[in-house]
């Protein structure tokens, strides 16, 4: 266990040192010149170039990449360019608000998704399950900000159940929670569909019917816990689809998270909110797919840790 956990650990930061400079070589390439947003249009070529000396942005790339990898080793993330606040500061005011979120999507599409899944494989190849396929696929097809922005209009403009953005209390957290929560519950509902029916093609379940056992307690406790492994990892994988679409739902609903913050970053060119937001959400989906490899062992022993 722990010679796994050091290797993952080694791979893991590889991987974040690799999505830095992939990240940092693409914000050099781009064409916007940040000490001109600071400076202004009507700002001198002087002024502009002072301020450029100012934030280093006149050094080569590799000593610009140099410096902001030791000033991350330090846990510095860097300073706003433009709100001129620690980026540290920043992530950590809005990552709250963030987390609710991703854990009020997560337990949408498990319920959603496990529901519709199982439902589907229980009654494969009838009109039902047809219909529950078909909707799990426009759920993965239909784009978020779609989504969101027809949820609002249907509930809070038309039904006014829910407001229409904000933060702060439960209502607030309904719709960007299933907004973002029903991508993943087409790909569960689709993975466990799949899963239960394997499962329950397996001899051992032919022989807990031939003893006479209910089928719902075979469903219980020989079906579903072997059907769900799949999800487990699936768990893990899925903390990066949402910090890449909770950029475009924050941004939809108002909610104050690091994806409204990148979104405002990226239409400013604030590169160090935009490294530093990056780098965060690295670090999430490593440590989310980390901790569903480390968990699916627990729920089936017959896996190894390699």
């Amino acid at each position: 266990m722990w010679a796994y956990l050091i290797r993952r650990i080694g791979e893991s930061l590889l991987i974040l040192l690799g999505i830095s400079l992939v990240t940092f070589v693409l914000l050099y390439l781009v064409p916007a010149d940040p000490a001109r947003q600071i400076a202004g249009r009507s700002a001198t070529a002087e002024t502009v170039a002072n301020i450029r000396a100012q934030l280093g942005l006149d050094q080569p790339f590799h000593i610009q990449y140099i410096r902001y990898l030791g000033n991350l080793l330090h846990g510095d993330l860097g300073r706003s360019y433009l709100q001129r606040t620690e980026v540290a500061e920043l992530i950590e005011a809005r990552m709250p608000a963030t987390l609710l979120l991703m854990l009020a999507a997560i337990v949408v599409e498990l319920i959603l998704g496990l529901t519709i899944g199982a439902v589907a494989a229980l009654k494969r190849n009838s009109a039902l399950d047809q219909t529950l396929m078909v909707f799990s696929f426009v759920t993965i097809s239909a784009p978020q900000f779609v989504v969101g922005i027809l949820l609002l209009y249907v509930f809070a403009v038309q039904l006014q159940w829910f407001p229409i953005g904000g933060y702060g209390t439960f209502a607030h957290l309904v719709l960007p929670a299933v907004t973002i929560g029903l991508l993943g519950t087409g790909w569960y509902s689709r993975m466990m569909r799949s899963s239960m029916i394997d499962v329950l093609a397996q001899d051992y379940v032919r022989t807990a019917r031939a003893k006479g056992l209910g089928r719902l307690r075979i469903i219980l406790r020989h079906v579903a816990p072997n059907a769900i492994l799949p999800i487990i990892a699936m768990i893990g994988i899925d903390i990066g689809l949402f910090m890449s679409g909770i950029v475009v739902v924050e941004s939809v609903f108002g909610w104050p998270g690091i994806g409204q913050l990148a979104w405002q970053a990226i239409q400013r060119i604030d590169i160090p909110i935009i490294m530093g937001v990056t780098l965060v959400s690295a670090c999430f989906i490593v440590l989310g797919n980390l901790i569903a490899d480390l968990v699916a062992p627990l729920v089936d022993p017959r896996i190894k840790l390699k």
